[in-house]
């Protein structure tokens, strides 16, 4: 698609930026809309993932139908399944009529599914059937239903992991992400930074009736060498923020680093800068930080105590050696079972001129008797008790509401979790 028409596309649904990815994500959309296929949009919270779905729906076949968006991570799990695909009059308490849910509402259109991979497995399992045949059931009823929609869905998160872990079909995943758009996040698209500041800033100086704020040259690279963590969402309220707070329109570097949240840093040293020393892997939050460093530990430990049972497996068939003058040769094993060379000791026997020839030579070894080895104990499982990841969460689901003083939404926020999964885990581990 030809630069024109991106352009286009990005003042009828107030798209700001020339990012080389973003301009490739509007690209994919467009050319996919005239089709049928599902797409998977993905991409951090906050980067604008709502609007591609709407570009694809305007400019399909469908769209004189309806386009309806649904937020999968606010509906409790227990009507989740009403709310879609709709219940008969007394499935369950509170069903005093028939319901149509999301999907037959959307016949004929496009449904769009925030928030995908918050979804409850048996939903998955409802949902892969639609993608599938297009057919559903009402809950409380075994009349199978038709509909024809465009399933678009999008999330921020990681189906990799997800799968692995269990909390995310394989196969629906295949069945979602037919076409993948990918948006980029704020932090990845530098010159756009400074353009939707401007326009942020524009649009709340219209609102509110009073001049735009400007940034100095020395704030506007302080903007820019930001992290951006909540992306262009965290970007537009700090510019409000500064627009209704500040008398001075001129802001400086001063004034705006008073607006901007510290730098998140990881305060483990093996992970700084967000990245494990192994994996190469990148974590979003504390709480990955905290288990992958569980999990690496788990497995060094394990490792020590396998290399050390070996050790103490094999003294049964060793022997003790000697050297020429009699005097034993002693090994010494340190604590992670790194054997250390002995001393070179020296004879006075007098030097044979006879050639022999050269043969490998194997140095005796002489291991601990019994009473020498000290004991082992078994840290592997010390650590799997108290170092227990349903114990780390449960701490720190706690110490979330203690802080938001009970309020489960800015808890859930602060944990970077959806508040079904909080109520979930608060019903779970008995923190009502």
């Amino acid at each position: 698609m030809i630069k024109s028409e991106i352009q286009n596309i990005k003042l009828r649904f107030g798209i700001i930026g020339n990012a080389e990815g973003l301009n490739r994500a509007i690209d994919i959309a467009m050319q996919v809309a005239p089709t049928d296929l599902s797409v998977l949009v993905t991409g951090e919270s906050g980067v604008g993932k709502e609007s591609f779905p709407q570009i694809i729906h305007q400019f399909s076949r469908r769209k004189h139908g309806p386009y309806i968006a649904v937020n999968c991570g606010a509906i409790p799990e227990g009507t989740i399944d009403s709310e879609l695909f709709g219940h008969e009059k007394g499935a369950f308490t509170g069903a005093i009529s028939d319901r149509n849910g999301y999907f037959a509402e959307a016949n004929g259109g496009t449904i769009f599914l925030d928030e995908v991979g918050e979804l409850p497995l048996s939903t998955q399992a409802r949902l892969l059937r639609v993608l599938e045949s297009g057919e559903y059931i009402k809950v409380g009823s075994s009349k199978v239903q038709k509909t024809d929609v465009r399933i678009v869905a999008a999330t921020n998160v990681n189906f990799t992991d997800a799968i692995a872990e269990g909390r995310f079909r394989e196969d629906l995943y295949y069945r979602l992400n037919t076409v993948p758009i990918k948006v980029p996040p704020l932090r990845e698209r530098p010159d756009d930074i400074t353009l939707l500041f401007r326009k942020f800033a524009s649009d709340f100086a219209e609102k509110y009736h009073m001049p735009a704020i400007q940034l100095t040259d020395d704030a506007k690279r302080m903007l820019v060498s930001y992290s951006w963590p909540g992306n262009i969402r965290q970007l537009k309220n700090i510019t409000e923020q500064i627009s209704i707070i500040e008398t001075n329109r001129d802001i400086t570097a001063d004034i705006l680093q008073g607006y901007l949240p510290a730098q998140p840093a990881s305060r483990f040293p093996a992970l700084l800068g967000g990245k494990s020393t192994s994996g190469g892997k990148s974590f979003e939050s504390e709480r990955e930080i905290l288990y992958q460093v569980l999990f690496d530990m788990r497995r060094d430990v394990t490792e020590l105590k396998k290399l050390v049972h070996d050790i103490m497996a094999e003294r049964g068939g060793s022997q003790v050696a000697h050297s020429a003058d009699t005097s034993p040769v002693h090994y010494l094993q340190n604590s992670v079972g790194v054997v250390q060379e002995p001393p070179v000791v020296m004879t006075s026997m007098p030097v044979v001129n006879t050639a022999v020839p050269a043969v490998n030579h194997i140095t005796p070894v002489k291991v601990s008797t019994p009473e020498e080895v000290p004991e082992v104990q078994d840290t592997a499982e010390y650590v799997e008790e108290n170092l227990s990841l349903d114990e780390v969460e449960k701490e720190m689901i706690r110490k979330a509401l203690e802080r938001h003083h009970g309020k489960r939404k800015n808890a859930a926020n602060d944990l970077k979790i959806s508040e079904r999964t909080l109520y979930r885990k608060i019903k779970e581990y008995g923190l009502d």
